[in-house]
């Protein structure tokens, strides 16, 4: 029996009126397990990484832009319409955007189309566990007999990389009898499997150039790419049908599983896995809680170590992978706020396995190879979400045995000294870094130039430190009654908390210091950095001193979006992060908005506040902004990594960002 195109748990947009620009402003998602994914606007392609399917083959890295679009006609006697929007170097063209009526998203992105011809639902699917992609096509309504041809474009790429010319790589396919087989000497043991039942296939290799991807023009990169087709897919139409055209990525010893591939019993595997995601996450018949919850698990992956699937948390589609600093940023709002504790038990043992030096690693290789260890407070922030998962799962039997040990090896090793000179200082602070490092997470550099140098003891650092101190000294003396790890901890952490207020604090400025340099210097830049001395469940501040610290966050650095990395009055403030890449990363930090920062800075706002009615309406005004951004721009049930710092407060940066849906989940959480 055929499934119905859509399921309760869908959201839908009107689009009628859209203009062409907002219409390409807005973009579509689709994710699997093996970090592989499908996105777009709503009228094509603006972005190198835009593509119907990018594979994952050794999941979650390696990724493979394999499909970049179909070009879909229509065509009716006279009567020829292109489906498809494309622009070229030098030309826009498609008739897409002047049909399109509306867009929906539940388990796959359904567009509805009404054309004189016939009213068209397009629909399309990401497999959850393996690389294949299915395009549904459903005519209702046929007025008179019709050609519905279907062109693929393919890529077969490096997602990051750009086709320039038919000399970066030579493409074949061969017709099988699984469907058409289609591969690149640039891509090794995988193949392209393209086939449609309901189709016959013309042959008709080809070169298409000048394909342009407007937003890859505006960040300096390169733009212009040459995508490759077969030929042409057919049906011939003269009553109502559903078309379906598949796309797979995989080797030749998968290629017969690949073909025979069910969208009915994919589709309805798709919705049985939502229905039980959302029936364990606590959504409670809220709508938006729900879409939340389903937007966490777009960024939920697994990545194989030791030969065993392990969870991990993908940072950001369309360009990251999984990086320990947003990873465990995320972890508390995309896992343990939804109930799925054993997923974040897997998370938190997949990047305690890669432990080095009491590090763990800031991110894994974009290609597999061996993982980056140059930050300071990734280790901090597993950690933190270490003991958030111990607090509510009171699983003290596992977290001893494989969570504990990483924390006191992290916890040992920064307090005697690792990698980057990181060490306790005789104050019980935590300092670490040079000239030439950039350990936090304002690391934006480019050219050798280290645009925010935070080098010494941050802000943000130490409290996290003195968070992580607190945490272990609550468990030794609460879980495990080991009087000498309890003092041990109570000692340091009381150091720490004297030392933090008369380093960081100045009563006649009425802030943190944002760094304290080796040399004693301190930066007074009002940047959000200190709101985590206040919204981390353990704070070395009194009350009132924290009231402070969120009145001047609010005043200076709030926006509708998340809070500025740097105040308006400041000399080096940007405005806007745009063009080139110096260009972008000198502004990424001073002044950007930054969406995952609105979490913790609600939390602050709660917690100075004893968690008061008044203070919880003040909070459900401040996300309201966000909360529209997730439901109607930008990506469609996401959110984006950063906006400019200036009004109107464009989204840019990846465009949909793990720690940013992590904070609005956990901030809407919070005001309900």
């Amino acid at each position: 029996m055929a499934v119905k195109d859509k399921c309760n748990d869908a959201h839908s947009i009107e689009l009628s009126r859209h203009t062409l620009d907002q219409l390409r402003s807005k973009e579509w998602l689709l994710t699997n397990s093996r970090g592989s994914f499908a996105s777009s606007t709503f009228a094509g392609n603006t972005r190198r990484y835009h593509s119907l399917l990018t594979a994952s083959t050794t999941p979650p890295a390696n990724r493979v832009l394999a499909l970049s679009n179909v070009v879909e006609t229509i065509s009716s006697g006279d009567e020829n319409i292109t489906l498809t929007n494309i622009e070229f170097a030098r030309a826009f063209t498609g008739d897409g955007h002047r049909f399109l009526k509306s867009f929906t998203k539940d388990v796959g992105v359904h567009f509805e189309y009404n054309i004189k011809l016939a009213k068209l639902t397009k629909s399309i699917y990401l497999l959850p566990e393996i690389d294949a992609v299915a395009i549904r096509y459903k005519f209702r309504e046929v007025v008179k007999p019709l050609e519905f041809a279907i062109c693929p474009l393919v890529g077969l790429r490096d997602f990051h990389s750009l086709n320039s010319s038919p000399q970066d790589c030579e493409i074949f396919s061969s017709w099988q009898d699984e469907g058409l087989v289609v591969s690149s000497d640039k891509i090794h043991g995988k193949e392209l499997l393209l086939r449609s039942e309901d189709m016959w296939f013309e042959s008709g290799e080809d070169w298409w150039y000048d394909f342009h991807y407007c937003l890859d023009a505006k960040r300096g990169q390169d733009s212009c790419e040459a995508l490759w087709t077969p030929g042409v897919f057919k049906r011939e139409i003269d009553f109502d049908c559903e078309i379906v055209f598949w796309a797979s990525v995989g080797d030749v010893c998968n290629r017969k599983e690949l073909s025979t591939l069910d969208l009915d019993i994919s589709v309805t595997d798709l919705k049985l896995r939502q229905k039980e995601m959302l029936k364990n996450s606590q959504a409670s018949g809220d709508k938006i809680l729900g879409l939340l919850n389903i937007a966490a698990e777009e960024f939920i992956i697994e990545r194989e170590i030791d030969n065993k699937k392990r969870k991990s948390i993908l940072a950001g589609y369309p360009w990251f992978l999984d990086w320990g600093r947003d990873t465990f940023i995320s972890l508390p709002g995309l896992l343990l706020e939804r109930g799925k504790f054993e997923d974040a038990y897997s998370v938190l043992e997949t990047f305690a396995q890669a432990v080095s030096e009491g590090m763990i690693p800031n991110r894994f290789d974009d290609f597999g190879g061996k993982p980056h260890y140059n930050s300071i407070d990734a280790s901090l922030w597993f950690i933190d979400a270490g003991f958030k998962y111990h607090h509510l799962t009171r699983d003290t039997k596992r977290f001893k045995a494989n969570i504990l040990p990483c924390i006191l090896e992290i916890i040992d090793s920064y307090k005697n000294g690792t990698r980057f000179g990181i060490h306790c200082d005789s104050d019980g602070l935590l300092m670490g870094g040079s000239q030439k490092t950039q350990l936090t997470w304002m690391d934006a550099k480019c050219d050798g130039v280290t645009f925010t140098p935070r080098y010494g003891k941050a802000v943000e650092i130490n409290a996290l430190w003195y968070n992580g101190l607190c945490c272990c000294n609550e468990f030794y003396s609460s879980y495990d009654t080991n009087i000498n790890a309890h003092k041990k901890f109570k000692d340091m952490a009381d150091l720490v908390e004297e030392s933090f207020l008369s380093n960081f604090w100045d009563e006649g400025i009425g802030y943190l210091a944002d760094c304290i340099f080796p040399d004693g210097r301190k930066d007074f830049s009002i940047r959000p950095n200190q709101i985590f001395a206040v919204s981390l469940p353990f704070s070395p501040l009194p009350t009132h001193i924290q009231l402070e610290i969120v009145n001047v966050v609010k005043n200076e650095l709030l926006t509708p979006y998340g809070l500025r990395s740097l105040a308006q009055s400041d000399k080096n403030y940007r405005t806007s992060y745009s063009g080139s890449q110096f260009q972008r990363d000198s502004a990424y930090h001073q002044g950007t908005v930054w969406a995952y920062l609105i979490g913790p800075f609600i939390e602050a706002l709660l917690r100075s506040n004893n968690f008061s009615t008044q203070s919880k309406v003040c909070a459900k005004e401040i996300i309201a902004p966000l909360l529209k951004h997730f439901l109607e721009d930008g990506c469609i049930t996401s959110v984006s990594e950063i906006f400019d710092a200036d009004e109107p407060h464009k989204p840019r940066g990846c465009f949909a960002q793990a720690w940013s849906v992590a904070a609005l989940l956990q901030a809407y959480k919070l005001t309900r």
